[in-house]
């Protein structure tokens, strides 16, 4: 077992980029963890009464996959669309790029989010400096106001988490259903399997989803995710809970296996096969994202169909008759049943 991977870096134990009283901004991006390409994720931490100023990123569509807590999410995007929405846990929000948006702790426990970015620097405005660069003359004019109605703003750096002073203001519509606004966790599992599930946040279910998605993947330890690969999208994976074992074939044939825990994150390139299976008693919960809205794989079930065992003989070197007598599978399963005892975990020296 490797004792370091450029696959793999903790979200929780990470220095936060941001961090007060009020709550903690912590990223996972490409000067990170290099390996990531088109997406990175972020670690928000609210307490009860804080505000996450409102801001746009610059280069990048977001998912934001709530935790614990219950939050306000305001957007504004393009043609002046506004929308105002709760959010809870299990729950998931969908912000376009360039769209001004907010977040605000309505509830009186933390609110915790895990924030999926399209793109490996992900770059955000904030309001507060947006104002800040222009005169008070400009900010006057355009809010048909005299100059001196902003001389009191202050103009120094704004800070990421921000304190309400009075009660939450929530909109009476904010409670009713949005197209920015999937209820993840509340989804029927549209794959259910004995030794395992998954609900899958994607543009089939998910009509506002244009380049990101997201699969909560449940495994139980009978279970294990299949060795596969994905086409055409990269996989960036999030441990809400459980240990698991993760294993990576890169281009070069170097193996790179690894353990997870909560709060870890892990990176796989587009087309590099992989596979994930527990380690110890305890399910795993994963967050998965992808940077396309409808992600697709290849399993090596089906990969063992799909060739002539006159192929498959020639290509591993061996006589037909000692090949396995692998299942005829059309159509890969995602997860399997783990029938064999696990390997053991070996650990660095």
């Amino acid at each position: 077992m490797t004792s370091t991977s450029p696959h793999i870096t903790s979200l929780v134990t990470a220095r936060p980029a941001f961090e007060n009283e009020l709550g903690s901004v912590t990223l996972v991006d490409a000067t990170v963890l290099p390996i990531l390409s088109r997406l990175s994720i972020k670690r928000v931490v609210l307490e009860p009464g804080a505000i996450r100023e409102p801001q746009w990123n610059v280069n990048a569509n977001q998912l934001g996959y709530c935790l614990s807590g219950t939050v306000l999410v305001s957007i504004l995007g393009n043609g002046d669309a506004f929308s105002s929405f709760i959010v809870g846990a299990g729950q998931m929000y969908h912000v376009e790029s360039g769209a001004i948006y907010h977040i605000e702790n309505i509830g009186g426990e933390r609110a915790e989010f895990v924030l999926a970015l399209r793109h490996e620097r992900p770059q955000h405005f904030s309001l507060r400096s947006s104002l800040s660069a222009m005169t008070d003359s400009v900010l006057g004019n355009t809010y048909d106001l005299p100059a001196s109605a902003f001389a009191a703003f202050d103009r120094s750096p704004p800070q990421q988490i921000v304190r309400r002073t009075g009660a939450a203001d929530v909109p009476s519509t904010a409670g009713l259903p949005n197209a920015h606004l999937f209820d993840a966790e509340g989804q029927h599992p549209p794959l259910s399997y004995a030794y395992g599930e998954a609900r899958l946040a994607r543009k089939q279910y998910w009509a506002a989803l244009k380049d990101i998605s997201m699969y909560s993947l449940r495994i139980r330890e009978s279970g294990m995710r299949e060795p596969h690969w994905h086409p055409v999208t990269g996989e960036m994976g999030y441990v809400e809970k459980g240990h698991a074992r993760m294993r990576v074939l890169d281009p070069d044939n170097t193996l790179d296996e690894y353990l997870l825990g909560p709060g870890d994150v892990y990176f796989v390139p587009r087309a590099f096969p992989h596979h994930i299976e527990v380690i110890g008693d305890e399910d795993i919960h994963f967050l998965i994202f992808f940077d396309q809205s409808m992600p697709g794989d290849i399993g090596y079930r089906a990969t063992a169909t799909a060739f002539s065992r006159e192929v498959l003989a020639a290509s591993f070197n061996m006589p037909e008759r000692d090949l396995p007598q692998f299942p005829y599978t059309p159509v890969d399963p995602l997860f399997v049943a783990r029938a064999n005892p696990p390997d053991p975990v070996r650990t660095s020296a």
